[in-house]
């Protein structure tokens, strides 16, 4: 029997520059998750490709975006409509950054700019203590190291939803909305290459704000363990 693909919905482009040295959101997902052999289809509702008909995959991962939550844009929004359809039918579910404040958009959370500014660089997620047997984070350790970058955040959570982990800037960076669907607000699909570029292109910008850019660039390593949250996901579907 063929096996239904993972979803990726890419939610806009990387600014230019960005994308012809690093690729796009889509790249970085299919990098992240290259030797688990699974079908994977992409789907970019910003180019007004149609999103998948839900018993066609086996589960989706929204991806994160330069564009903002409460712009609401059509394709966004038509995004928003597609996730409470699919969340109503049980199908798998993990948003990331954008995906994660889209997430708790569609099913009736608050999101706007922080009232803090900017998260940016590498930053330690805090699990919170009663996750217990949790699908995604239930073996991973209790304190671990991610890659954020965003200005707007979940500020209220949907009715229902549980925060699985915090970080000390934002305290919604893990919602959980059921059994099979979850959002995070960190990038696990990020190398430490990405990051850097994505800093060191706007770094006059983040030193403006008051951020170290040449210390975050040098002390980037590896998150393994956020990135072990995105496999774990994908290999949740084929189990």
């Amino acid at each position: 029997m063929t096996r239904k693909p993972l979803a990726i919905i890419q939610m806009g482009r990387p600014p230019e520059d960005l994308r012809q040295a690093q690729g796009e959101q889509s790249d970085w997902m299919l990098a992240a998750l290259d030797d688990l052999g699974l079908p994977v289809r992409v789907f970019k509702p910003h180019d007004d490709e149609p999103l998948p008909t839900w018993n066609d995959v086996s589960g989706a991962v929204l991806t994160g975006s330069w564009s903002m939550v409460t712009d609401r844009e059509p394709w966004s929004e038509r995004t928003a409509e597609w996730l409470r359809g699919a969340h109503g039918v049980r199908l798998p579910l993990l948003g990331i950054c954008y995906g994660h404040q889209l997430m708790a958009h569609a099913l009736g959370g608050v999101v706007d700019f922080h009232p803090e500014g900017r998260e940016i660089g590498q930053h330690a997620i805090d699990v919170c203590a009663d996750v217990g047997d949790d699908a995604l984070l239930g073996a991973l350790p209790r304190r671990f190291l991610a890659n954020l970058t965003h200005e707007q955040s979940v500020l209220t959570p949907p009715p229902g939803a549980e925060v699985l982990a915090r970080s000390r800037h934002d305290p919604h960076q893990v919602l959980r909305y059921g059994p099979n669907a979850w959002s995070v607000q960190f990038h696990p699909e990020f190398s430490p290459t990405l990051m850097s570029a994505c800093l060191s292109r706007r770094a006059a910008v983040f030193e403006a704000e008051g951020h170290d850019v040449a210390a975050m660039v040098a002390g980037l390593v590896p998150t393994h363990d956020a990135r072990q949250l995105l496999r774990t996901f994908a290999r949740m579907l084929s189990s």
